[in-house]
């Protein structure tokens, strides 16, 4: 029996907006995110709105961050797989799929990862009639690893943590030479489809949010943002477009300040901080690095999700406020909360200032670590908790936050050359180009053509597209 074609789902613009979904495409893609989450269908369920077109999101209760400025939640948990990563997996294979790189007959796809983009890798590879292997430093949470095989994608664990990405190059690029003409490398560091998802969906999901709500004055002040394979903050060059003002911030691991300076080393805040400045990271365009400890993220976590972190916070905190929170971040999240707190504290931004950050997963990645915490400094208390609180969120220092200018700009620029064009075999042609904001222009038009060829790819495959969709 032949292979199925490739399934294809949404275009970007149907991510945005998803009541442009084909009314009975959308109504069948609701249905199944709960009776069958691993339907092909669910595709169409890669956004940031819920079936009501509600955005889903919150802003934290100020009584937990100390300061005036709003803090607002973009959380992934809703997302198929579990985190927004799954929309840059289906963007790079959606583009490489209708454009003719990549064939399900013939290739074998390799996801380079250090979780949630591995794990949408996976699900999205399995959904869409792909054969994948999902690179991964053994390190990572035992939940990675699991939710990696359920969606049906085998996994190779390589040397080491968060931070040991080289490795997963070289694991990557020995299958690669093993066999040239079969397998084919969907690398989240390096691949636009990954940058074109955050900056159309989630950079425009933003904008919307704060003018549908009309929350503090309607406009983005800054978007403080983890950097991993440095897709989600591609949302902050849409932002800067319409919001100028806008301080576009990176968040690194203080254990490993690679882009604040120059720095190395390994760390916990698993999803970020991956010991180089990745090729698709628009930096000419950041304004701030600001550094969080590991340690705080992961500790905070535990107050936020653990039964008796949660009662003392519901001591001053709204109840339905606290059990909301409870299982919307992880710990890059965390990482987040406290970098936007700092960011706050440092610009001295008002009650009219909004601060975007992004809980990309949930603390059902964490669990695991969760115990590791439990056992390293012992069971959570009241004490422990206001302590935690207090230091971590409430009496944030403005601390370690380093400001852009040209020459430091300049400086986390020159640091991609080492990785990509001495280890990854790009041209310092290219490198040299990306310091003129029409390189990332063009990157971004590129949404327009993708959509294009997505539609025709569905028309042209229509019959066999809707009965896979419709299928039990």
């Amino acid at each position: 029996m032949a292979k199925k074609i490739p399934v294809v789902g949404p275009t970007f613009e149907e991510m945005l907006h998803p009541w442009k979904i084909d009314p009975e495409i959308r109504k069948r893609a609701i249905e199944m995110k709960k009776k069958d989450p691993l339907h092909p269908v669910n595709l169409y369920n890669i956004t940031w709105r819920d079936e009501n077109d509600e955005i889903y999101y919150f802003v934290m209760p100020k009584e937990l961050t100390g300061v005036d400025a709003n803090i607002i939640v973009l959380y992934a948990k809703n997302f198929p797989s579990g985190s927004h990563k799954v929309g840059a997996t289906y963007s790079v294979l959606a583009e490489k799929t209708v454009s003719g790189e990549v064939d399900p007959l013939k290739h074998t796809l390799i996801w380079p990862s250090t979780g949630n983009y591995g794990i949408g890798g996976a699900w999205v590879s399995s959904r869409m009639n792909y054969k994948s292997i999902v690179i991964l430093p053994e390190l990572m949470s035992k939940e990675r690893f699991e939710l990696i095989r359920k969606y049906g994608s085998e996994v190779i664990a390589t040397p080491g943590c968060e931070s040991n990405v080289k490795e997963i190059y070289d694991k990557s690029k020995e299958l690669y030479q093993k066999d040239p003409e079969h397998v084919r490398i969907l690398n989240q560091f390096e691949e636009f489809g990954n940058y074109r998802f955050h900056y159309y969906v989630t950079g425009n999901t933003m904008i919307e949010l704060v003018k549908e709500k009309k929350i503090g004055n309607g406009r983005i002040s800054a978007i403080v943002l983890g950097v991993g394979s440095a897709g989600t903050i591609a949302s902050g060059d849409r932002v800067k477009q319409e919001f100028p003002e806008t301080k576009v911030v990176t968040v690194e691991p203080l254990q490993c300040p690679t882009i604040a300076m120059n720095g190395y080393g390994g760390h916990d805040i698993q999803g970020i901080g991956d010991k180089h400045v990745t090729w698709i990271h628009n930096v000419m365009n950041n304004d701030a690095v600001v550094l969080v400890d590991d340690m705080d993220s992961k500790k905070m976590l535990q107050v936020l999700s653990d039964p008796e972190g949660m009662k003392f916070l519901k001591e001053f905190v709204p109840s339905d406020a606290v059990d909301f929170i409870s299982d919307k971040f992880g710990i890059s999240g965390v990482a987040n909360l406290i970098g936007a707190i700092k960011i706050a504290k440092f610009y001295n931004f008002s009650s009219e200032d909004n601060i975007f950050i992004v809980a990309t997963d949930s603390i059902e990645r964490y669990r695991s670590v969760m115990e590791d915490l439990t056992r390293q400094f012992g069971k959570l208390d009241r004490a422990e908790a206001k302590s935690r609180t207090e230091r971590i969120l409430l009496y944030q220092e403005p601390s370690w936050i380093f400001e852009g200018d040209k020459w430091s700009r300049e400086r986390w620029h020159n640091l991609k050359y080492y990785t990509w064009v001495e280890q990854q075999g790009k041209t310092v042609e290219e490198l040299d180009k990306q310091r003129d904001q029409a390189y990332w222009r063009a990157q971004q038009e590129k949404v327009f053509e993708t959509n294009k060829l997505i539609e025709e790819y569905r028309e042209a495959h229509k019959n066999e597209l809707m009965e896979m969709y419709f299928s039990d």
